[in-house]
């Protein structure tokens, strides 16, 4: 600020243009240095991003670190071709990393933006717009299945016999809302089986749309009365993606990016890839006769971005990244809320969150010891028997090809590792990634 005396005092020999220039040449390169800066934090290393933010996250960043020296051993050479982690308390990300390469021929390194097929990570949305509906009064979780889609109103049980003289009987009651966000609907799914053959035959994965999915399924019998098994599978889910179209008037897709994917920002995630973004899409890989890494023998590897089924999948068919992904399991670390947009009431989250297998009489074993199941993913019950670090409550799930997220609303903390290897559990294969992993964030929440 200039003194009196000096703003008082006569200005001798100024140039209007000349001096127009020289002022605006200073405020040029501090226009030009705000883009360069911007510029570089955009592609500044996630190491640096998570060094800034882990003290306001209310995380150790000494033990973060730790995750550092695991995943780069997980993706050397021979193990993963490459992750992405992130890790977030009270809604700040404190630590996002990425680690190895996109392709099998660690030609990309992989980046914290890269997209991954997240496949049963899809079912916890399938679940919030069901539950949207619920809220709304267009479904109750014990509605009887049969009210929404007809064809389910005569299923059977199937009670002997083989796939070609089979023995059916009435059910002990029918399938409702309920028994398909908790996979205990009794469908015919796994093993070998005379019912597991009856459903096969029906080939329900091949359906051109999640309409004709319905019917297929609807013309095998069920295995299990239902309620009466936990049966993990995606047609359960597949099922309640037709029920939310019937409910709501709209293709299951288009409700999906109305209420849940625009709403937070996943502009990410589909059940397809543009084709301007399909480089980023990270290669899934398996294990070939020799037990090296290979390219895996589906579709959607050799040409990645594409639809994974031609249906709108609700149990598995979205493409997603750790951004986007994060979006929607803090929506739901924050009670339902996203900013000044609810997707959904605080106790609908509560009722999503807690261990819905207890409630059958009698009480059906969950997934895992010291799990139970919500409506879409696990719930801790009990920390010991489960074995590893967390908390009682905490919810999640995970993806075929090697994605885990996880919730832990008493922590106030969200957890996602997302990688992209089918894994065959046999001897040789990668180890599972997501027991360490989490025991490493939470080794780092003080």
């Amino acid at each position: 600020m200039k003194s009196r005396s000096e703003a008082a005092r006569p200005q001798r020999g100024r140039h209007p243009a000349r001096d127009a220039h020289r002022t605006a040449r200073p405020r040029a390169w501090r226009a030009r240095f705000r883009v360069l800066l911007a510029a570089w934090i955009a592609v500044a290393p996630a190491q640096a991003v998570a060094a800034d933010v882990s003290h306001e996250a209310s995380m150790d960043a000494s033990r973060l670190q730790r995750i550092d020296a695991f995943l780069e051993r997980a993706t050397a050479p021979g193990g993963y071709t490459g992750a992405v982690a992130l890790v977030a308390r009270d809604g700040r990300i404190a630590y996002e990393r990425a680690y190895g390469h996109a392709d099998l021929g660690s030609n990309r390194p992989m980046r914290p933006d890269a997209i991954f097929r997240v496949y049963s990570m899809t079912k916890p949305l399938t679940s919030v717009a069901a539950l949207m509906l619920v809220e709304e009064g267009r479904l109750g979780l014990d509605d009887p299945v049969a009210r929404h889609l007809p064809e389910f109103a005569g299923m059977k049980r199937f009670a002997g016999g083989t796939a070609r003289s089979p023995e059916r009987v009435e059910p002990t009651r029918p399938i409702t809302i309920r028994h398909l966000l908790t996979h205990t609907a009794g469908f015919a799914t796994g093993g070998n089986g005379e019912a597991v053959r009856l459903l096969d035959e029906q080939h329900p994965q091949d359906a051109p749309t999640l309409a004709e999915f319905a019917r297929r399924v609807a013309r095998a019998p069920l295995a299990d009365d239902p309620g009466t098994r936990f049966r993990y599978d995606g047609v359960n889910t597949e099922v309640l993606a037709r029920v939310i179209e019937v409910a709501s008037g709209q293709r299951f897709a288009d409700l999906l990016q109305q209420r849940i994917l625009a709403p937070l920002g996943m502009r990410d995630t589909g059940f397809e890839v543009a084709p301007g973004q399909r480089d980023r899409v990270v290669d899934i890989t398996t294990r070939d006769a020799d037990g090296r890494l290979a390219l895996a023998g589906s579709a959607d590897a050799r040409t990645p971005g594409e639809r994974l089924r031609a249906y709108d999948s609700g149990a598995g068919g979205l493409y997603s990244t750790a951004r986007d992904y994060f979006r929607f399991a803090q929506m739901l670390a924050d009670d339902g809320r996203a900013g000044a947009t609810r997707l959904l009431s605080r106790k609908s989250v509560e009722l999503m969150m807690s261990d819905q297998l207890a409630t059958f009489d009698p009480p059906l074993a969950g997934p895992a010891a010291g799990e139970g199941f919500g409506l879409g993913g696990y719930v801790v019950t009990d920390v010991a028997r489960r074995g590893r670090l967390g908390s009682v409550g905490q919810f999640g799930w995970s993806g075929a090809a090697s994605t885990y997220f996880t919730i832990d609303r008493s922590e106030r903390l969200v957890a996602l590792l997302l990688c992209q290897h089918l894994p065959d559990d046999a001897p040789g294969d990668l180890p599972r990634l997501s027991v360490p992993f989490f025991n490493l964030v939470y080794q780092a929440v003080p």
